[in-house]
């Protein structure tokens, strides 16, 4: 499975936004977005930002900064892309509803792991289940009515436990939290343009680039 391996600040400097790519690390001071907020590299620190951009690369980076958030590489993103195509209704809104319907940004949005790489490797590592079988898989698409539990397990209670304790990430309304010695969650339904985790993007320019 392909995924980035590199330094995760330097994403959020590069796209000029939190991406929240470490957990509640992003919350606090030692975040590297908010102690020097300005692109990687040494052109860029010399021109520091304001500079025009060109209109592609206006697009680009709305593409680039919604990949980056979601852990998504470029082919799987084309993917999600043509499937958004094929229904009807605002591409860019069905766009976000596949991200966001990932295994991994539910499990992260349940607040059963910290951040969404970490919710990956929990999933990965076997300790979640969707309505009762485990899945492996983090770019599982989950359908409304799909309940998300932890595999009964000690060493996997704990972890999602510990991190319940951790975080008090308030459950968006298209999921439902239900707390106890074996907690689960409930996918509702899809989520609108509201509910998304990522709130500074424009989906219509992802469109536009993709349809090219």
């Amino acid at each position: 499975m392909a995924r980035y391996t590199g330094p995760v600040c330097k994403l959020c400097r590069r796209e000029g936004v939190k991406l929240y790519l470490k957990g509640i690390r992003c919350d606090t001071p030692k975040c590297a977005q908010e102690r020097r907020n300005i692109p990687p590299g040494v052109q860029s620190q010399i021109k520091k930002r304001g500079g025009k951009m060109t209109d592609y690369a206006i697009h680009l980076r709305e593409k680039q900064k919604v990949k980056r958030f979601y852990g998504v590489l470029e082919r799987q993103f084309r993917r999600y892309f043509q499937m958004a195509e094929r229904f009807r209704g605002n591409t860019g809104e069905r766009l976000m509803q596949l991200l966001e319907s990932r295994l991994d940004n539910v499990v992260h949005r349940l607040g059963f792991a910290l951040s969404r790489r970490q919710a990956r490797q929990m999933i990965t590592h076997g300790h979640i289940t969707v309505n009762g079988r485990r899945v492996t898989i983090p770019s599982y698409l989950l359908r409304p009515g799909d309940v998300v539990g932890v595999r009964p397990k000690p060493k996997s209670l704990e972890r999602v436990q510990a991190n319940l304790a951790e975080v008090s990430r308030p459950v968006p309304n298209f999921l439902t939290r239900v707390d106890g010695d074996a907690p689960q969650g409930h996918f509702g339904r899809l989520p609108s343009l509201e509910e998304v985790s990522l709130q500074q993007v424009q989906p219509q320019l992802i469109v536009e680039i993709c349809s090219r």
